[in-house]
């Protein structure tokens, strides 16, 4: 595995938002990361009040989209297996279109390096399914705001 996907620090102080009045701070931004693509993929979760990673996946080899994807419906699971109503942020409009149809249109090759990425696909969509999603998805806006508080940093 590429040293640039070392699992990410248990605190980032730059992942804590500043104030902008467009930007709900009661909330959680999602980003995934991909060394190529497809390649080795991680995601994870962030809370915008703390700067603390709320959960973290990866790396598996995906595309940065199927991260993107899983990233979403992670949080949206996890919000209300715990009960947790906050706003979610992605700067990903792919992803966001996936979350909306219930199903992510990858054209990534399916074989025994993807397998387990193909069986998480299909619980997240079987999720999306059979939930209803009341958590407001907003996409974030990069150019206004700078890069979202969940990017690995590594562009």
């Amino acid at each position: 595995m590429p040293s640039s996907l070392s699992n990410p620090p248990d605190w980032r102080t730059d992942t804590v938002l500043p104030l902008h009045a467009d930007v709900i701070a009661d909330a959680w931004a999602v980003d995934a990361a991909c060394s190529g693509n497809p390649g080795p993929m991680e995601y994870q979760g962030v809370d915008l009040q703390t700067g603390a990673q709320v959960f973290h996946y990866g790396p598996v080899h995906g595309t940065n989209n199927i991260g993107e994807f899983l990233a979403i419906v992670h949080a949206l699971a996890l919000m209300e297996q715990k009960g947790i109503r906050k706003t979610l942020y992605t700067d990903s409009y792919t992803a966001m279109t996936w979350v909306r149809k219930r199903q992510c249109k990858t054209k990534l090759e399916r074989n025994a390096q993807t397998e387990r990425l193909y069986h998480l696909i299909a619980r997240a969509e079987a999720w999306l399914r059979s939930h209803t999603v009341k958590t407001p998805i907003i996409q974030w806006d990069t150019k206004k705001w700078g890069e979202i508080p969940a990017d690995f940093g590594r562009k």
